[in-house]
Order: structure tokens, then C-alpha cells, then sequence
């Protein structure tokens, strides 16, 4: 395969899925082409990457341009990776600028205006990337990990409902951290399936593989006690008291953690979480963070001393970060690439696909976060005629905020864009929105100038 690394100069990217592709048999004789915009970035991905080979006597080939015009021809797979200017510097924006005109808005990543605004900023570029993909290597397929994931995959897939695109979201693997602790049965013994929109998504379908038995009961018995004494965002910091040195340097103010960031108490508590739990009788495959950047109650029973902590963790861990190219799984790409190659039909636990009916309750044109089977021609999504009808009133009420998202990037209409964040369930005032649109578009001009 021809693999073309869109964002390779982040080496939490490269060298993360340098090291996917890298231990690869079936993926061995590739070409890896690395792009990015920032030259000595990707001069050092670069020179890791072919070095890693050498030692490592791996049969791949690396190439780099910050010129993706030069390496698209004839590729095989686009894997995105990217972001836009300064990217906590303008998710603070996103975040806060909101807050100030009276919006509750508990995140500001993809959801809510923050949301709007993320995506308003990088979908245009990465459609822009499309139009290089369509031009050149119209049968090539293209995996983005850039957020925000809906808004981005829905509407690339409406301007190129051929073009196999397929987002990819990583937060599915939170499943594989608690419920073998919840059940006490190894994940391998696990079937599982979930649904949902990226971000906004739950368990719908839990069984014991050697019984058969449905596990969901045990399931709603059990998670309750446990989240009361399991750290909500364990992943961040396992990592953090794992490597508290680089934290808590002597003398260093800028890498030392806000105190009581590491108690107990900090992280214990999934308030949002639970509510799902309690109200709708299902898991979701995301903390508060995420899941309150879309439902309007969310601001009242969300974690926010969690969600500050863990934004605060997070820029932390990776500033601190050193990535390597080491040869383990990091996603789940290249499971996916074996799968086509060998037309092997497995199931993929999630992927973000053009709806079309898997789940009905939701419109056609959105894209949905389901499993998959993996095939040469395409990714057959596997549908949900039963979605659960609660849960499906919550994903329904933000799919017109995604509709709007799209044709303000398509037809770079301001209107829509305004009507995106009136109809965004976490808005509840009109009044001085049109001010916060032209605000973000002055602040945000070299990105959003295109709606003025």
C-alpha cells in the first residue's frame, strides 16, 4: 500500500501510528508518505521514522513533503490527523468567550458553541484535503482523527457521498478499562456493541461469549458502586502518578499540579455519567466532559471539578510527553487496513460512517458512530432498528446543529452559522448570539474570515 500521514510532524501522531503500521506483516513493502505544514517537525518524524527501519530491518519505505499535492497521486490510504493554529490557546476561546455571553457550556470541544466554532475552523481545511483525495486518488481511503468528528465526517460525506471516509474515535477502548472489573470476566470474553454519534454514544448490547447470557443486568447492578470508588478519567492519571516527576519538578511553577488534583474525590464522581445510567438504563463510552457538550440539563449535574482537572491534566501530559516509535497498538487503523486487504468481514467496534439507516430514529445524512464489518469495498455498518427511543430524542436534538454546521462550510453562508448555534440545545438565549458569532470571527479571522 501507498499510506499517505496527513499531520505527521505531531509526533504523538507519527510516531503512534508509525509504530501501528510498523509491526504489521501484511502492511510490510508500503510506502509511507509523511505531510505536514511545519518543516522541522516533520524532518524529525521523518528522520526517526527511517531510522527505526534501519535498526529495526523492517521493509517499508518513508518519504516527506509539506507538499500533500506531491505524495497524493496514486495513494492508497489518507490517515488526517490535524489541527489549526494554536490549538488550547483557541479551545479556550471556544470555551470561556461563550461562557461570557451566559451559555453553560461544560467543555467547548465539539459540542455546544465551543463545538460550532472548532468546527466552523477545521472542517473547511480538511475538505480542502478531500478535494486533493477526490482529484488525485479518488479511490483511496481516507481515516480522520481530527475532531470535531460528526460535524467533520458529515460533511465531507455530503459533498462526497462516494468517497470512503471513515472517522476514527478512540473512545470506545474506555469500555476494555472498567467493565472486566465491573463483571469480573476478561474482555476477550466480552461481546459488545455500541451506537451512537461520536462523543455522544452508548453500550447497547453486552453478552458472555462462552453462555450467551445477556451481561446488561449485571451491568446496571454493578457500575453504580463501582464508578462511586473508580477514578473517572483513570487513562490521564495512571499516567500522571505513574511519571509524577515530571509533574512536580522542584522549582518548576509551570509543570507542578494544582493541589488536590490528585485526591480521590477529583475524580470519583461521574455525575453526568450516572444519570445515564440511572434515567436511561445505559453505559455510556464517555465521561461528563464529552457527553455534557450536548444535552441543556447537562451544566447542572456535570463533574466540573473533573472536567477542569482533567483539561488541566491534559495539556500537561502532553507537553510532558516524550513519543516514540515503539512497536505496539496505539489504535485501531491498522486492524481496519488487514481487514480490506483480506477481505476478512471482521467486526470493527466503532467507526463513523454516513447513517443511511442504521439507525433509523436518526436522519440519513448524519454520521453515526457504529461497528462495522470490514470488507475490501467498504465498511458495512451494522444497524440498530431498536435504538433505545430516549436516548435517540437526546442524539435527535443536536443533529440539526450538524445539517447547519455543514452547509455554513459548504456554502460559506454566515446565516447558517448563526442558525447553527440557535439551534444548538446547549443555547438558551438569542439575544447577543450574532455579537459572540462576529466576536469568534474577529478573534479567529485567518480561519472563520471565510463567513464574513
Amino acid at each position: 500500500m501507498k499510506i499517505v500521514l496527513i499531520g505527521a510532524g505531531s509526533a504523538q501522531f507519527g510516531f503512534g501510528t508509525l509504530g501501528d503500521i510498523f509491526q504489521s506483516k501484511k502492511l510490510a513493502g508500503s510506502e509511507i508518505c509523511l505531510v505536514d505544514i511545519d518543516q522541522k517537525a516533520l524532518d524529525h518524524v521523518a528522520e526517526a521514522a527511517k531510522q527505526f527501519i534501519k535498526e529495526h530491518s523492517l521493509d517499508f519505505t518513508i518519504t516527506a513533503s509539506t507538499d500533500r499535492l506531491f505524495v497524493l497521486e496514486g495513494t492508497d490510504v489518507v490517515v488526517i490527523s490535524i489541527e489549526v493554529g494554536k490549538r488550547f490557546p483557541l479551545w479556550d476561546e471556544d470555551w470561556t468567550l461563550p461562557q461570557q455571553y451566559g451559555i453553560k457550556q461544560v467543555y467547548g470541544e465539539n459540542g455546544g458553541p465551543g463545538g460550532v466554532f472548532h468546527a466552523l475552523r477545521i472542517t473547511p481545511v480538511i475538505v480542502d484535503i478531500c478535494d486533493d483525495v477526490v482529484r488525485l486518488a479518488p479511490d483511496a481511503w481516507v481515516f480522520n482523527y481530527s475532531n470535531p468528528m460528526t460535524a467533520i465526517t458529515t460533511t465531507v460525506l455530503r459533498k462526497y457521498p462516494k468517497l470512503k471516509f471513515v472517522g476514527m474515535c478512540h473512545e470506545i477502548a474506555s469500555l476494555e478499562r472498567y467493565l472486566p472489573s465491573i463483571l469480573d470476566t476478561p474482555f476477550e470474553e466480552l461481546d459488545l456493541r455500541a451506537a451512537g454519534l461520536n462523543h455522544f454514544s452508548v453500550l447497547l448490547e453486552a453478552r458472555y461469549k462462552k453462555s450467551g447470557k445477556d451481561a446488561y443486568p449485571d451491568i446496571l447492578q454493578k457500575a453504580p458502586s463501582f464508578f462511586e470508588k473508580e477514578p473517572g478519567y483513570s487513562d490521564i492519571l495512571a499516567y500522571v502518578k505513574e511519571n509524577q516527576q515530571l509533574f512536580q519538578t522542584e522549582g518548576s511553577t509551570d509543570r507542578s499540579l494544582p493541589e488536590g488534583m490528585l485526591s480521590s474525590k477529583s475524580w470519583a464522581d461521574r455525575t453526568l455519567f450516572k444519570k445515564i445510567l440511572e434515567h436511561y438504563k445505559l453505559l455510556p463510552i464517555t465521561g461528563d466532559s464529552h457527553f455534557g457538550e450536548y444535552i441543556p440539563w447537562a451544566h447542572e449535574v456535570s463533574d466540573h471539578k473533573g472536567i477542569k482537572d482533567f483539561y488541566t491534566l491534559y495539556q500537561l501530559m502532553l507537553s510532558h510527553m516524550k513519543p516514540k516509535i515503539e512497536l505496539k497498538m496505539n489504535e485501531r487503523l491498522v486492524f481496519i487496513l488487514e481487514g480490506i486487504l483480506d477481505d476478512s468481514g471482521y467486526e470493527e467496534p466503532a467507526v463513523n460512517i454516513l447513517n443511511n439507516g442504521l439507525i433509523p430514529s436518526l436522519p440519513s445524512w448524519i454520521a453515526v458512530e457504529v461497528p462495522a464489518k470490514v470488507r475490501k469495498g467498504g465498511l458495512e455498518g451494522i444497524a440498530f432498528p431498536s435504538y433505545p427511543k430516549g436516548f435517540a430524542a437526546l442524539l435527535r436534538n443536536y443533529c440539526g446543529v450538524y445539517d447547519l454546521i455543514a452547509e455554513a462550510v459548504l456554502t460559506k453562508k454566515k446565516e447558517y452559522a448563526l442558525q447553527a448555534l440557535l439551534a444548538n440545545p446547549i443555547v438558551d438565549r438569542c439575544e447577543n448570539i450574532p455579537e459572540l458569532l462576529d466576536l469568534m470571527i474577529e478573534r479567529q479571522d485567518k480561519w472563520l474570515g471565510y463567513l464574513k
